[in-house]
């Protein structure tokens, strides 16, 4: 239903939402709102479904890939920094996913660990005289990549 507030000038977009517990038979109400008045209750109550994961994401964000960190005032520098946070977040959402099935406890700071020491293993290989067999590398990532794990798992590689 579209609704007016008292201390609000435009219409609202108003879900309500009757809650009955069938054992104690207790009733409650979830009250939505939208400013969107074009927005259909499924949608205004999928929307609120999703503001959790929205919230992880720029927990993620903040918390990851530095969003709270940037220095930046000028609205350009703010808009790019916050879309590169948020963009890794959906990058390092993505190469979880495949690597879940091996290793359902990965979180980004494991990832982020499996990445670095990936990095620090080629790095190093790289100051010998002749390069190893790549099934040796891939040894090597693995056992430096159990250094900084914070969920231990087989190698996901």
């Amino acid at each position: 239903m579209q609704v007016w507030h008292k201390k609000f000038a435009h219409l609202l977009n108003v879900v309500v939402i009757v809650k009955t517990n069938l054992k104690t038979h207790k009733v409650a109400h979830v009250v939505l709102f939208s400013s969107d008045l074009e927005l259909s209750y499924e949608l205004v109550i999928d929307y609120y479904r999703l503001r959790f994961q929205i919230e992880f994401n720029f927990r993620d964000a903040k918390q990851h890939w530095g969003l709270e960190d940037f220095m930046v005032v000028n609205e350009t520098p703010v808009y790019n920094s916050a879309n590169l946070a948020m963009f890794m977040v959906n990058v390092s959402q993505a190469l979880m996913r495949p690597m879940q099935a091996q290793w359902p406890e990965l979180s980004v700071n494991d990832l982020k660990t499996w990445f670095r020491s990936r990095k620090y293993v080629v790095e190093t290989l790289k100051l010998l005289p002749e390069m190893p067999e790549a099934i040796f590398i891939d040894e090597a990532i693995a056992q430096v990549a159990q250094l900084g794990r914070i969920n231990q798992a087989g190698n996901p590689a």
